[in-house]
């Protein structure tokens, strides 16, 4: 397990050097808000953090309802049960493991690893523009069709989930990197997730922080640069494939 500190931010990597699995604790004046919840072994490095950082975790966000993302979430609620569990109100239907998609979706086939039984059911559905503590929730669908980002409007570091990854470099979501490849693997919708890239790349974070890999200081060129090529690669495939 490795800790990163950014700002107010802290990000818990898990399994750093073979399958980094990121989850946050973003510090509140009265607590901590946990933003993703890793694999079901995540649960004690994410209680022993936030002991160690003397305030008690009061709020969970979920950025998608994917495995690697919600693995703990009922561990830590069950250890918590007074945290308000928050998610998409789009995505809490992924959360139970429906994978149907709405009629004015593209109707392109949802993947990667959907939760199954998940006994938690979120407090607060949450959409575009609210707010939660110091965060502000993003739409940013592609990966999953209510995939969220969150921005700490005081230092704007940018907790993107999976719209963008690091490891084996830089990448909007649907991005294949050879290096690491199961991001893109595991996105529904390419054409939402450039979109969803872009807008992010808009907002000119301060601080870029994925699901996997490390922390990105002053990313805004890169994440251009990031759409451009994503861009590039997917106006030849004539659309979603």
């Amino acid at each position: 397990m490795r800790i990163t500190r950014e700002f107010d931010v802290y990000q818990v990597t898990f399994l750093p050097r073979l399958f980094p699995v990121n989850v946050y604790l973003v510090e509140e004046e009265q607590g901590l808000t946990l933003i993703d919840t890793g694999m079901p072994f995540s649960l004690k490095g994410i209680l022993e953090t936030a002991a160690s950082l003397g305030k008690p975790i009061t709020t969970i966000i979920l950025t998608h309802a994917h495995a690697d993302h919600v693995g703990a979430l009922d561990g830590l609620k069950d250890a918590l049960p007074d945290a308000e569990v928050c998610i998409s109100s789009r995505d809490a239907k992924l959360l139970t493991g429906d994978t149907s998609l709405l009629p004015h979706e593209p109707q392109t086939p949802v993947r990667g690893s959907v939760p199954k039984g998940i006994r938690t059911q979120p407090d607060r559905l949450l959409e575009d523009g609210d707010q939660i503590g110091s965060l502000v929730a993003i739409a940013s669908p592609g990966h999953t069709p209510g995939h969220m980002a969150f921005m700490d409007t005081r230092s704007r570091v940018l907790i993107v989930g999976d719209a963008y990854q690091v490891r084996g470099g830089l990448a909007v979501s649907g991005r294949v990197r050879p290096l690491f490849p199961f991001p893109a693997l595991a996105t529904w919708n390419r054409e939402a997730a450039l979109a969803s890239g872009k807008r992010l790349a808009e907002l000119e974070p301060s601080v870029l922080a994925v699901g996997h890999g490390r922390m990105l200081r002053q990313p805004a060129a890169a994440m251009r640069a990031a759409v451009a090529d994503a861009q590039q690669r997917l106006q030849p495939a004539g659309g979603q494939r």
